[in-house]
């Protein structure tokens, strides 16, 4: 039988958000660990900041991981286990930069060879001080560092698709050096799956890496367009983990959902528990999810300043640290998991991105077609058309039904 589903948070300390590793107290963050360990969950996702932890190409701060360490101790102590994201990178619309990537030193993230060889160097240093604690799940790469190769961002890194696979390879490779035998992975917003000129594509995020990440957030038009409660919205997780699973070789390749939050205004406050259990259960209904990681697990301080509104209530716990309903509502779910892994999705739609990958976007023919599937009360998943006829392939996933877009009506 496959493992249970793992559930975690990302951890967002209460107390200077991610700048507490300037002024990192342990017992705040004890405090922090020992409220989310009461909600039942299993493991944390962990924000090392890059700048912070290397100052210069060549200066890795070994007090900095030596602290990366102290939290991984702490959380083992309280039953937590850890995944690492290195290259932060992109969090809550804030870009963290080494200073030697920038301005005056302005040289491409992914494609300088300088610049990848000192992220290869920082980290395989992460890999392998985690490497001999038996809670570390592995290293992410980085927190959605595709955001940094097109628009919309204002000042974007260009990279062709093969150079982003070689810089992945090239990464997964030197986390692999450091932590041999520990599963790595990469992480990408929804452009990857939705964003016509996207230079990290669906292959990469479904074939590189141990595991499938896939980040859900129903701001990106989903919601706008579905309302809080609509099908697409509440699915838009479960929609992810399938749509992944088009371009996966591996026909049980795990998917990690390892990003999920309920945005207000679109998600109302006062929705996001029904939010949560619902998002949360249909996740559980897509085989071979390795686990759901909420995000996330404090609100941000309102002493910080700029933050877009709604960064500062997603968490499931207050500033102060007090579980708030989509927290009980979470670890309620977790107590009362499913006993067995799902069925086999059998009904499968065919997804054609010569277009475009914009199909598969909110609005797009296969993300509305999977939409309106799944409100006739079918459970679909994802085929590439070019595999919709590869009996084989579609015999080891459980697939008896393959549909077009076009074929998928009111």
């Amino acid at each position: 039988m496959p493992p249970a589903v793992r559930f975690g948070v990302n951890y967002t300390p209460s107390q200077g958000w991610f700048h507490h590793w300037l002024d990192f107290d342990l017992d705040s963050v004890r405090a922090d660990l020992d409220s989310i360990a009461a909600l039942g969950l299993d493991h944390i996702r962990v924000f090392p900041l890059w700048p912070y932890f290397q100052p210069n190409r060549t200066l890795i701060r070994l007090r900095a991981v030596e602290q990366l360490l102290a939290l991984a101790d702490a959380a083992a102590e309280r039953g937590l286990d850890i995944g690492v994201d290195g290259l932060q990178g992109h969090l809550s619309s804030f870009d963290f930069l080494p200073a030697w990537t920038a301005t005056w030193h302005r040289r491409n993230l992914f494609t300088d060879p300088d610049v990848v060889e000192g992220e290869a160097a920082y980290l395989r240093t992460l890999a392998a001080a985690l490497a001999d604690r038996p809670t570390f799940l592995g290293m992410t790469i980085g927190n959605e560092v595709n955001q940094f190769a097109a628009g919309p961002h204002p000042d974007p890194d260009p990279v062709t698709p093969e150079q982003a696979g070689r810089w992945i390879a090239r990464l997964l490779a030197a986390c692999a050096e450091g932590a041999p035998g520990t599963p790595h992975l990469h992480a990408c917003y929804d452009a990857t799956w939705y964003q016509d000129d996207q230079p990290f594509t669906p292959e990469h995020a479904a074939r590189l890496g141990d595991l499938t990440a896939v980040h859900s957030w129903v701001f990106n038009g989903t919601a706008q367009r579905h309302g809080p409660t609509g099908t697409a919205t509440e699915h838009h997780a479960a929609y992810l983990v399938e749509l992944s699973k088009a371009w996966a070789d591996d026909p049980h390749r795990p998917v990690w959902l390892q990003e999920v939050g309920a945005p207000a205004p679109l998600i109302p406050a006062a929705h996001a528990a029904a939010f949560t259990e619902a998002t949360v259960a249909n996740a559980l209904d897509c085989p071979d999810l390795w686990g759901v990681t909420w995000w996330c697990s404090h609100d941000v301080s309102r002493d910080l300043a700029d933050f877009p509104e709604l960064e500062y209530g997603l968490g499931l716990l207050t500033n102060d640290r007090r579980p708030k309903p989509a927290a009980d509502t979470l670890s309620r779910i977790v107590r009362e998991r499913p006993p067995g892994p799902p069925a086999p999705r059998t009904t499968a739609l065919a997804v054609d991105t010569t277009p475009g990958r914009s199909v598969c976007a909110p609005g797009g023919a296969v993300f509305e077609a999977f939409a309106r599937l799944t409100a006739q009360g079918a459970r679909p998943t994802t085929v590439l058309a070019s595999r919709a006829d590869d009996r084989d392939h579609l015999a080891a996933r459980g697939i008896t039904e393959v549909v077009t877009p076009a074929q998928v009506t009111e």
